[in-house]
């Protein structure tokens, strides 16, 4: 009955949003470079397959995020010191400071919109979304 109107605006959201992120993160970065970014933070080094879990895409096109990536200082790969066929990815300090920026960005995008908002109403969104993707 509502997801008609719920697809729209999840849509016209999900295109804004994109088209922010893209137009702000321009030159040193992309958004999918911001998702890996801020996944190593979280977990201070991966392996190339761990992304595949978390990025929705082929591990061939992981290779080549993560070449881009390597090109552009943004992280480094390190072969394992007792397995040498483990390679795990780290974020460099350019990398760290880019993921601050584009987080920032994310944040401050995310914010404007929500503040469209009251603080209880923003509460019970977050709630609402969290119930639905949990489904």
């Amino acid at each position: 009955m509502y997801s008609k109107d719920f697809a729209k605006l999840w849509f016209k959201l999900s295109k804004e949003m994109k088209t922010h992120m893209d137009h702000k993160l321009a030159d040193q970065l992309t958004e999918g470079q911001l998702h890996v970014l801020e996944f190593l933070q979280q977990q201070e080094r991966m392996k190339p397959s761990d992304f595949i879990q978390h990025l929705a895409t082929t591990p061939a096109a992981i290779t080549t995020l993560l070449d881009r990536m390597e090109k552009a200082e943004l992280i480094v790969r390190e072969r394992d010191e007792k397995d040498r066929r483990i390679v795990w990815i780290t974020t460099t300090k350019k990398g760290h400071a880019e993921c601050a920026r584009g987080l920032e960005i994310r944040q401050q995008f995310l914010e404007n919109y929500l503040n469209r908002i009251s603080s209880h109403n923003q509460q019970l969104l977050i709630y609402l979304l969290g119930k639905v993707a949990a489904g």
